[in-house]
C-alpha cells in the first residue's frame, strides 16, 4: 500500500534569512497580487517568490532565485533524513482546535492502482503552472494535504509522544494560526511510523492538482532520461493525518452563478418545486444558523440568494430524482449536498454543463458567505447558493468508490502552511 520515507527538508535559514512568520504564506492558490505584494514588502525572501513567481520568465526566475537563495544560506537543507512533525492550533467554530500531522515524501502511484485516492475533479490551467514551476525548480514548495484511516490511532499516539517536547519552530500567522514543528530523526522511529503505512491506503483532502503534477513531472523525468525508477521524483511531500482527526474542519465552497443570457428568479423557484420543498424568507444574517440546523438532521438544503434581504430555503425531497439523474454513480456520490445542487439545479435547471462548470464560465466559487452575498449585491453574480459542508466520511467514501466530487467540494480549515519545510529533489538523485 502506500509507501512514506524520510527526507531532508530544505528549510529557511531564519539568521540569515528574518523571522520565519515572515517567511511563510498560505498556499499560491489563495493569495491575491494585493496579499503577495504585501508578503514580499516585509521580507524579501518570502517564499511566495518560489512559490508564486512573478515577471516575464517566471518559472525560470524561480529556478535562479531557488539555486541563489542555496548558495546564500537563505535556504539550506537539513543534514540528516527525518519525518517533520506539524501542528495547526487555530479557532473554528467558535472553539480552539488541534490538528496535528506528519509530513513526509509519499511514493506516487496512480489512482487507478487504489492506493492513493482522489476525491475531486481538477482543472487543467493549474496543472499546466504547477507542472512548469516543477520543471524549473525541481522541488514541492508546500505539501499535499492526505488524511488515513487509523481506528486505533496508532500513529497520532505515536506522533503525539514524539512532539512531547520544546517545537523546533513555532510562530503565528496573520490570521492567529499557530504552527509548530518539530522533527524526528531517530531512525527506529522512522521505520515505525513508516512500517504504519504498509497496508493503509491515503485520501487526498487538498493539493489534487500538484499530486497530479508530480505524476506528470516524474513520467517527464524519465522520458527525458533525467530520473530512472527509485530516484526522488518517484516521491512527493505530503502531510498526513488520521480522517477522525478531531480538529479537522471543513468549510463549505458557495456557488456564484454570472453571465446568463436569460436569468429568472421566479422560473428558477417554480423549477425547483418539482424537487424541493421552497420556502422564501427574509433576513439573510439567518441563512448559516438555518442550513446548519438541516446538516445536523441529515438534509440536503441550500439557500438560493439572488439579493436584497431575502432569499429562498431549498430542501430536497427525495434522492430518488438524482438517483435517477446519475444512475451509474455510487450511494456516496449521489447524497452529496454538491451532487444534488450541481445536477438538479445547475445542469437540469441552469443548463450549466460540466465543461462550463470546468471552465468556469458561467459559475465561480468562494468560501466566504459575505463575500457571496456581496457578490450578488453588486451585480457581479445574478445569485448565490449558499451550501453546507461535505462531511470528512463523505470524502473517504466518494474517494473509496473510485470516483470525484465536482470540483471545490471541499475547503480544509486552516490551509497548511507553505515554506516551512520544502522538498528538494535535485540533491537525492
Amino acid at each position: 500500500m502506500a509507501e512514506i520515507k524520510p527526507f531532508r527538508a530544505l528549510r529557511f535559514d531564519t539568521q540569515a534569512a528574518g523571522h520565519i512568520q515572515e517567511l511563510t504564506c498560505p498556499p499560491y492558490d489563495i493569495i491575491s497580487e494585493e496579499q503577495r505584494a504585501q508578503y514580499l514588502k516585509t521580507n524579501e525572501h518570502n517564499v511566495i517568490r518560489l512559490e508564486l513567481p512573478r515577471g516575464d520568465n517566471p518559472y525560470e526566475e524561480a529556478g535562479a532565485l531557488l539555486r541563489r537563495w542555496e548558495q546564500q544560506g537563505i535556504l539550506k537543507q537539513d543534514q540528516q533524513e527525518g519525518l517533520y512533525i506539524y501542528e495547526e492550533e487555530f479557532e473554528a467554530h467558535g472553539k480552539r482546535m488541534r490538528v496535528k500531522g506528519v509530513i513526509c515524501r509519499v511514493k506516487l502511484e496512480e489512482f487507478s492502482k487504489g492506493v492513493v485516492l482522489p476525491h475531486e475533479e481538477t482543472l487543467s490551467k493549474a496543472k499546466a503552472d504547477r507542472f512548469q514551476l516543477m520543471k524549473a525548480t525541481f522541488c514541492n514548495f508546500s505539501q499535499i494535504y492526505s488524511l488515513y484511516m487509523d481506528p486505533q490511532h496508532t500513529t497520532p499516539n505515536k506522533i503525539d509522544r514524539l512532539s512531547q517536547g520544546k517545537p523546533e519552530v513555532e510562530m503565528q500567522d496573520s490570521d492567529g494560526v499557530t504552527h509548530r514543528l518539530w522533527i524526528v530523526t531517530d531512525p527506529q522511529e522512522i521505520r515505525n511510523i513508516c512500517s504504519d503505512f504498509d497496508e493503509r491506503k491515503l485520501y487526498i483532502a487538498d493539493g489534487h492538482h500538484r499530486y497530479e503534477t508530480a505524476l506528470n513531472f516524474r513520467d517527464y523525468c524519465r522520458e527525458q532520461g533525467m530520473a530512472k525508477e527509485g530516484d526522488a521524483v518517484d516521491y512527493v511531500m505530503m502531510m498526513l493525518v488520521d480522517m477522525e482527526n478531531s480538529g479537522l474542519v471543513v468549510f463549505p465552497t458557495h456557488r456564484l452563478v454570472r453571465g446568463l443570457s436569460s436569468f429568472d428568479e421566479t422560473a428558477v423557484k417554480e423549477a425547483c418545486r418539482e424537487y424541493f420543498s421552497v420556502e422564501d424568507k427574509t433576513d439573510i444574517s439567518t441563512i448559516e444558523r438555518e442550513l446548519d440546523s438541516l446538516y445536523q438532521q441529515g438534509k440536503k438544503a441550500f439557500a438560493f440568494y439572488t439579493g436584497q434581504d431575502r432569499w429562498t430555503l431549498l430542501v430536497l425531497k427525495s434522492m430518488e430524482a438524482v438517483r435517477e439523474w446519475l444512475p451509474k454513480a455510487s450511494a456516496a456520490t449521489q447524497g452529496l449536498d454538491v451532487t444534488v445542487l450541481h445536477s438538479l439545479i445547475l445542469e437540469k435547471i441552469f443548463g450549466i454543463d460540466k465543461e462550463n462548470m470546468a471552465q468556469q464560465i458561467n459559475l465561480t466559487y468562494t468560501r466566504d458567505f459575505q463575500e457571496a452575498v456581496s457578490s450578488v449585491q453588486k451585480g457581479e453574480s445574478q445569485c448565490a447558493f449558499i451550501l453546507n459542508p461535505t462531511r470528512v466520511t463523505e470524502i473517504r467514501d466518494v474517494a473509496a468508490a473510485g470516483e470525484k466530487m465536482p470540483q471545490k467540494s471541499t475547503y480544509f480549515y486552516p490551509k497548511l502552511i507553505t515554506g516551512l519545510v520544502m522538498n528538494q529533489m535535485e540533491r537525492d538523485q
